[in-house]
């Protein structure tokens, strides 16, 4: 399965700013090269872009923190998704260090 999220301004690059990211639905491994518009009226609807790619490192979990390594093309580092309020999370560059 694929774990994406949407991350609507962007995942940070400076520690310090933090971000919306809101999980999306897993996807198969079929759909991991698709890009495109899904129809308005459609579970998704809109223009569907792959920013970034890779994998991750989980280096500890809390039911309301999720610790992180992306090896991504684009992102790299460590990274930490706190769980808010309905189902939304914020995401976060760790510092160097």
């Amino acid at each position: 399965m694929l774990k994406s999220w949407a991350v609507p301004k962007g995942v940070p690059e400076e520690p310090g700013v933090k971000r919306l990211a809101v999980p999306v639905e897993d996807h198969q491994l079929d759909y991991i090269d698709f890009e495109g518009e899904i129809p308005e009226g459609q579970y998704g609807a809109g223009k569907v872009i792959i920013w970034d790619s890779g994998t991750y490192t989980l280096t500890e979990r809390t039911p309301t923190k999720l610790h992180i390594i992306l090896h991504g093309r684009r992102l790299s580092g460590g990274y930490v998704l706190v769980r808010m309020r309905d189902g939304q999370w914020l995401i976060s560059k760790k510092s160097q260090g």
